[in-house]
C-alpha cells in the first residue's frame, strides 16, 4: 500500500463499491469496468480508479476487474475479512434498533454485549443479548477482545461512557448527535449527526429551487 494518507471519503466509497460488486457477483457478473461501476454507483469513472489506486494495481486495461477477486481486495482493505466483536452502550430506542439492525451481522460487526445504568432496563433481553450493567463492560470487552464501542445515550452522558469504553481497552467510538469527545490520540471516533444529515438534504432541495429560478 502507498504511504499516503487516504481521504475518509474513498474509504466510504470503497464500501459502497462493494455492496455493488457484491450484487453483481449474485448475478454472476464475472468482470466489470470502471465505468460500470461508476455508473452503479453515480461516481465518476477516473473516481473509481483514484480510489482504487490508492492500494495498488487491481484490474487489466480493456478488460476490467474480477468481480470476485475485487471484492476480495476491498473487504480485506477495510478489514471485513474478519468478524468484530462490538458492545453497545445504552438500551434505549436507538440502542434496540441499532441491537435488531441485521446490516451489522452482513458485514462481520457482532454485538456480543449490550449495557445500560438503567434498573429498568438490566436483565432485560433484546434479541438474543441480556441488557447488563456498566460494571460489566471491562469483563465482557476483554473476554471478546473487543476493539468497537457504539455509544447510543443521552449527549450528557457521552464522554462518561467514552471514558469507560476506553478504559476498559476499545480503540474505535461510534457516537451518536454533536459531541466531541476528549479521549488518547490512538482511539479512533466517528460521529453520526442525524440532524447534519438531514441539514445537506435540506441545503440540496433549496440549492436544486434556487438553480431553477437562476
Amino acid at each position: 500500500m502507498k504511504a499516503l494518507k487516504i481521504p475518509e471519503a474513498t474509504v466510504q466509497r470503497l464500501s459502497i463499491y462493494s455492496r455493488f460488486l457484491e450484487r453483481l457477483d449474485k448475478k454472476g457478473v464475472i468482470t466489470v469496468s470502471s465505468g460500470e461501476i461508476a455508473r452503479g454507483v453515480g461516481v465518476s469513472p477516473a473516481q473509481v480508479r483514484k480510489d482504487l489506486a490508492y492500494f495498488g494495481e487491481f484490474g487489466t486495461r480493456g478488460v476490467g476487474y474480477n468481480v470476485k477477486d475485487l471484492i476480495h481486495y476491498i473487504l480485506k482493505i477495510l478489514g471485513l475479512t474478519k468478524s468484530w466483536p462490538v458492545v453497545l452502550v445504552g438500551a434505549g430506542n436507538l440502542g434496540t434498533a441499532l441491537t435488531a439492525y441485521k446490516g451489522f451481522a452482513d458485514r462481520g460487526f457482532k454485538i456480543v454485549g449490550v449495557f445500560d445504568n438503567d434498573l429498568l432496563k438490566i436483565g432485560k433481553r433484546i434479541q438474543d443479548l441480556e441488557v447488563m450493567p456498566l460494571e460489566k463492560i471491562p469483563a465482557v470487552v476483554a473476554e471478546h477482545d473487543v476493539k468497537i464501542g457504539i455509544i447510543a445515550v443521552p449527549i450528557g452522558a457521552v464522554q462518561n461512557i467514552a471514558s469507560i469504553l476506553v478504559d476498559a481497552g476499545v480503540e474505535a467510538l461510534l457516537t451518536f448527535g454533536p459531541v466531541v469527545l476528549d479521549v488518547p490520540e490512538h482511539v479512533v471516533v466517528r460521529n453520526v449527526d442525524l440532524a447534519v444529515k438531514l441539514e445537506i438534504l435540506t441545503f440540496n432541495l433549496v440549492f436544486r429551487d434556487l438553480q431553477s429560478v437562476l
